[in-house]
């Protein structure tokens, strides 16, 4: 639910945002960029897979460690922290070096966050494991501050709202197929008798084989030839002469964002409510 309301909430601020690109940057969208569009496809993808992979870390890393329930939900709080922390810093990032340098990033950091669950698992720390939990969801944060307005910009004109839900569709897949893969990966052995350090370990291959996706597709991303969104938005921004000079000025943003915020902490408290309820029985 909480995934279908991004999607839409998402098309909704672009199409508002960039509704006036017309005939100035038509010639850029001339250009065929479905191999850029299916690339950041799996930007979206992987966003969701490694977001719900935190579900199978909650009740594995629960057992392990021996944690209350207060301590396991700390991964999730690491996680959507780095939202809240990360998210206007990463904003500023994107600014000076471009939408495009963003999303190779925002690739490479989640890939070190991946990465550092290999020593992680290996110092049987559970603080250890939480700050490389928040590297890659810094990483994750990055992706969504410069993908979502990268695809808008490779869009046809009037088809921004369409193409952003098309590929934010594969989000949903993500957040779909993650648990099952997740729980075949990490918890295979859950049901058989072994030792504490080979059920840690149990979380190394799967995030080293994330790890590696993530850097192959940061050097996708590079070697695909782009346009210079910087200069799209510059372009626009001269056109569009409606006297706003910052995102906050247009209310229909203002407005969605306290709904946004509001929905959210509400799905949260609620997704909460349910692995309490889960760990009860």
């Amino acid at each position: 639910m909480s995934v279908k309301f991004n999607e839409l909430l998402s098309a909704h601020f672009w199409r508002v945002l960039t509704k006036t690109k017309g005939k100035l940057c038509l010639r850029i969208h001339n250009k065929n960029h479905t191999p850029a569009l299916v690339v950041l496809t799996t930007l979206f993808f992987m966003m969701g897979f490694i977001t719900c992979m935190n579900d199978i870390l909650i009740p594995h890393l629960k057992d392990i460690f021996e944690l209350t329930y207060v301590q396991a939900m700390l991964i999730q709080f690491c996680f959507f922290t780095a939202y809240a922390i990360m998210s206007i810093p990463m904003g500023y990032f994107v600014g000076k070096i471009g939408y495009k340098n963003g999303v190779i990033g925002g690739f490479v950091l989640t890939a070190i966050g991946c990465l550092l669950f290999y020593p992680a698992a290996g110092s049987h720390s559970y603080p250890t494991f939480l700050g490389a939990l928040f590297i890659l969801a810094s990483g994750v944060t990055l992706l969504q501050v410069a993908g979502n307005p990268y695809v808008t910009l490779l869009s046809k004109p009037g088809k921004e709202s369409a193409t952003l839900t098309l590929v934010q569709a594969f989000n949903s897949l993500g957040t779909t197929i993650a648990p099952q893969i997740g729980a075949f990966l990490i918890l295979a052995d859950a049901t058989q008798t072994v030792s504490k350090a080979e059920q840690i370990s149990s979380v190394q291959i799967p995030y080293l084989g994330l790890a590696g996706l993530l850097i192959i597709l940061a050097v996708f991303v590079k070697m695909i030839r782009l346009p210079d969104a910087n200069k799209i938005a510059e372009e626009e921004s001269e056109h569009n002469h409606d006297g706003k000079h910052s995102v906050w000025q247009y209310r229909h943003l203002v407005f969605g964002c306290g709904q946004y915020f509001f929905v959210t902490l509400v799905l949260k408290y609620l997704s909460v409510l349910c692995w309490s309820a889960c760990w009860v029985t």
